[in-house]
């Protein structure tokens, strides 16, 4: 099983982006080619994170980590936006790409990229981080590598285990070629009919459910055997009287994109349910192949399949290397990344140091806004205790919470269950169309309404994508607001893995605000200007456009001038116009990101001004600032929106202003840090290429910031300690 938790490619929608027909008139003052193709823009992202599993430097468990993220990111990389691309050649819709290109053209040449980094990937695993696991005691062998009784161990344990829920199909006359399922692990087998001397073809599905890499019992060194290779050495037993001529394991991706149609769909959730069904037959977009497969056998998947030849990988051994997501859990502390516990924020600490002591979360709220950075400081003790609090507290009558991704066990979604149950009136606005957790959304949003709660799926055509949690309480016959605005899921999982911030606030306009986006999320437009809140789809990015603008103008002026951001992905033409109009005034323009960047740092007299760097890590860098200097009194929001057409146009997107001095000091600081020079980040250089600067001219490794920062976290709370 593998934990999508853990990846957040911001890939988009199949619909997405470069095939919007509306784009910005152009500007005079700006090149025609000022922007970076996003579909190969998105492959240097997923390079980067293969840069970071050939790092010998890094420990080897959390090395063979970045490879399967890697394998899982590419995956849906061509799930959707190869799969949209394909779509829209065949239906003959070919907008232009972002950068003018059509989606034939721009399908060869990510094609190309993809082979190159698909046998990269490859090498990766088979020349550098398999021997390096095996140096450190962990071995993935092949059945050649075993002694006779270490084989005999196996044949055991396929007899038990493997064989009974194996499913062999032939293909003949009788029998039509299978059907091939999505990102499944397949044997293609040739075999002899001995009686007749006919040739015939087999597939084999590897069952998902087994483990991928198969421990050998009995031997004296930790080794693995892939669960395929196990398989293929005992195809007589599945073909008994028949001669196995020749096996090769092959692996299809399918278009698995959801498009729904919610203005002819009466019932969202039903419509859902029927094309989560469809999306297991959506056409194929790739086959991936062993390097050994001959060419009969080629020849048949490519005709039955009606696959073409460019959509072929062809690749040494194993396929699929997600299953190293399984492998990078091995228990071997020494191999893994120092282990890292999330503290309690300090406004959230207990006054009294005993381990049964809690804070009273609205007390410290009441007291000044509280900023909370994840995972270097607890979700648990600061969201989750947020809403679990609510629940239980007597003085609570109303809790509104939007849910865009939760996980299976969710503390969260059962804090609101226990709020409707104890008679509270109780809003779950739940995003059921987050892609590839739409079934787990429609589990809970049942669940959510089956307590009494009451479920909302948002508005038509739009998806709800920011993070909003209000309280309302009662104190001495006042109703007060607590607000809860984030930049990252509520999901104690993720909240470990995904770098995020949360600020928690009493202050009465950020509650009004709230209260007046909740209504319209549950009754039918978002038309209000908010004061504290950019809400997309209309108002933000006007927002953001006009606050990149006063910068140009204070440059003009000769004031202080500087916008920071901090994205996963910045791809929208108009922001990026705005920051090169910026530039060329003199604004001083630092972007942090992540993922995909369509914005170019090689324009002379356009960019000159413009610096993009990107810091992959342990954490997933996935909070979003934008700051903007003001001519000395900083303005700085936070919140959930990337620079996509989809966040601004298509999503119900919220940023909210960050007012006390410590806070903005707080993140002003940690963007200073991401933009040093002796900070380790890839650097954003001419024709779109990424360089990584990791080691400084002696060869010494540069600061890197995740680490410094879980340091300057843990600092902050022994000087709490100590006093």
């Amino acid at each position: 099983m593998i934990d999508s938790a853990i990846v957040d490619t911001g890939i988009g929608d199949a619909e997405d982006d470069d095939f919007d027909a509306a784009i910005e008139a152009p500007d005079a003052q700006l090149p025609e080619n000022r922007y970076l193709d996003r579909e190969v823009s998105w492959l240097a992202f997923n390079q980067r994170v293969l840069e970071l599993a050939e790092d010998p430097s890094l420990p080897v468990l959390e090395r063979a980590n970045f490879l399967a993220i890697f394998a899982s990111n590419l995956d849906e990389f061509f799930m959707v936006r190869v799969a949209g691309l394909k779509r829209r050649i065949v239906t003959g819709l070919a907008v232009p790409t972002n950068v003018g290109k059509a989606p034939a053209e721009v399908l060869a040449a990510i094609s190309d990229e993809a082979h190159a980094l698909q046998l990269r990937h490859a090498a990766a695993w088979n020349e550098h981080v398999r021997p390096a696991l095996a140096e450190a005691g962990i071995e993935v062998v092949g059945w050649s590598a075993l002694g006779d009784e270490e084989r005999q161990a196996l044949y055991d344990y396929f007899q038990a285990k493997v064989f009974p829920v194996l499913m062999p199909l032939a293909v003949d006359p009788a029998h039509p070629f299978p059907y091939i399922s999505g990102l499944s692990l397949n044997l293609a087998i040739r075999i002899r009919n001995a009686r007749t001397g006919r040739q015939e073809f087999a597939r084999l599905k590897v069952p998902p459910m087994l483990p991928r890499f198969v421990e050998v019992p009995g031997s004296t060194a930790v080794r693995y055997l892939p669960l395929e290779e196990l398989i293929a050495q005992h195809l007589d037993d599945l073909f008994p009287g028949m001669e196995v001529l020749d096996h090769h394991a092959f692996r299809l991706t399918r278009n698995e994109d959801v498009v729904i149609e919610e203005d002819e769909t009466e019932n969202l959730i039903q419509a859902l349910e029927a094309e989560l069904l469809r999306r297991r037959f959506g056409p194929p977009i790739r086959l991936e192949i062993t390097d050994d497969m001959d060419d009969v056998t080629l020849d048949l998947l490519i005709k039955e399949l009606d696959i073409t030849e460019q959509e072929v990988y062809r690749l040494p051994g194993p396929l699929d290397l997600r299953a190293l997501f399984d492998l990078s859990r091995i228990k071997r502390p020494d191999l893994h990344y120092p282990p890292h516990v999330p503290t309690t924020a300090l406004a959230f600490q207990a006054a009294e140091q005993s381990s049964s002591a809690r804070a009273d979360i609205f007390a410290a709220i009441r007291k000044g806004d509280v900023l909370v950075h994840h995972p270097y400081e607890s979700f648990a003790t600061s969201v989750q205790a947020f809403l679990e609090q609510a629940a239980k507290d007597p003085n609570v009558l109303a809790i509104k919470q939007t849910l865009y991704r939760t996980s299976g066990d969710s503390p969260v979604v059962q804090a609101l269950i226990d709020a409707a149950e104890a008679g509270k009136q109780v809003l779950a606005l739940v995003e059921v169309k987050a892609r590839f957790d739409e079934a787990n959304n429609i589990v809970w949003a049942r669940k959510l309404e089956k307590a009494g709660v009451h479920v909302v799926y948002g508005l038509v055509g739009l998806k709800t994508h920011c993070k909003l949690a209000l309280v309302i309480r009662e104190e001495k016959g006042e109703l007060r607001h607590y607000s809860h605005v984030g930049t990252g899921n509520y999901n104690p999982k993720t909240s470990r893995l995904y770098e995020d911030f949360g600020l928690f606030t009493t202050d009465p306009q950020v509650g009004r605000d709230l209260t007046r986006l909740f209504n319209e999320l549950s009754g039918y437009a978002i038309e209000k200007k908010f004061k504290r809140l950019l809400v997309a789809p209309l108002h933000l990015r006007k927002g953001l456009i006009r606050l990149i603008d006063r910068e140009r103008r204070h440059a003009l002026a000769g004031k202080p001038a500087h916008v920071r951001i901090k994205v996963n992905s910045m791809v929208d033409e108009q922001i990026i116009d705005a920051l090169y109009r910026a530039s060329i005034a003199g604004v001083k323009v630092d972007v942090w990101v992540r993922g995909i960047c369509s914005l170019r740092t090689d324009l002379p007299g356009v960019s000159d001004n413009i610096t993009v760097r990107s810091i992959l890590g342990r954490y997933l860098e996935h909070s979003r600032i934008f700051a903007f200097e003001n001519d000395g009194e900083p303005e700085v929001y936070i919140g959930s929106a990337d620079m996509m057409h989809r966040n601004l146009d298509r999503r119900v997107e919220a940023l909210v202003r960050v007012t006390a001095p410590k806070h903005i000091s707080e993140l002003l600081t940690l963007f200073e840090q991401a933009m040093d020079e002796r900070t380790s980040s890839w650097h954003l250089g001419p024709d779109g290429v990424w360089t990584r600067h990791s080691v400084d001219d002696d060869g010494k490794p540069l600061v890197d910031l995740q680490d410094r920062r879980m340091s300057a976290v843990r600092r902050r709370r022994q000087a709490r300690v100590t006093r």
